[in-house]
């Protein structure tokens, strides 16, 4: 059986699972916590710099989330076309996919490192920086759904978008005049497996630095 390794509050770590969900493939959840040295010290070694999530296929390691779903689609294949078969399609879906980890998730992680960093008195200056790039990458994705085709199955795009989204907008709100954009944040988080993570992720709240919301 499938194992990713990972934390339930984890960013990335929904990024694999949605798609682990999306193809209903079976999986074990090994936590990686204090509680769980031996999972903690197989991730440590597992990469480079020893992030989650991992996933571990018989005698086969993957660790970054976008390698982790792709990898899903060419083995472990479901109704759920999670990377297109057309050439061009996966290119785009590929780019669209680093939208989400560079320039949704990237910022949105500053901001959340420098409140770990300095709890009450974070720098306003990268702080300000991470938000303006927070900004433009927002009106960006409005733009781009408003020229996407409407997609029902969870993508690899999907798989990025929602927890980016998801913590984003925790630390940055989602501008009221951009509501293609917001009204899209909404329908990932009613999806299926997209709430699933939600719901697990649910007991570890009172953790978020910046103090998580009263919502989602």
């Amino acid at each position: 059986m499938l194992a990713l390794y990972g934390h339930p509050f984890s960013s990335y770590t929904w990024k694999a699972k949605i798609a682990l969900y999306a193809n209903a493939n079976p999986f074990e959840q090994r936590m990686v916590d204090p509680e769980h040295a031996d999972h903690a010290a197989f991730v440590a070694h597992a990469s480079p710099l020893g992030k989650f999530p991992v996933l571990v296929d018989g005698d086969r390691t993957l660790f970054e989330a976008t390698v982790i779903i792709e990898y899903l689609a060419l083995h472990h294949p479901g109704p759920a076309e999670l990377l297109p078969t057309d050439p061009d399609r996966a290119l785009e879906t590929r780019m669209i996919d680093r939208v989400f980890d560079n320039y949704v998730m990237a910022p949105m992680q500053a901001i959340v490192a420098e409140h770990i960093r300095s709890p009450g008195m974070p720098n306003p200056v990268t702080e300000g920086h991470a938000r303006g790039e927070l900004d433009r990458a927002y009106r960006w994705v409005d733009a781009w759904l408003g020229r996407r085709a409407e997609a029902d199955a969870i993508t690899l795009i999907e798989c990025a978008a929602a927890p980016a989204l998801f913590y984003a907008d925790w630390v940055y709100p989602i501008p009221m005049e951009l509501d293609r954009l917001r009204q899209w944040r909404a329908h990932l988080l009613a999806l299926p497996e997209v709430a699933r993570c939600i719901d697990e992720a649910r007991p570890y709240r009172a953790y978020f630095p910046l103090g998580a919301p009263t919502r989602d």
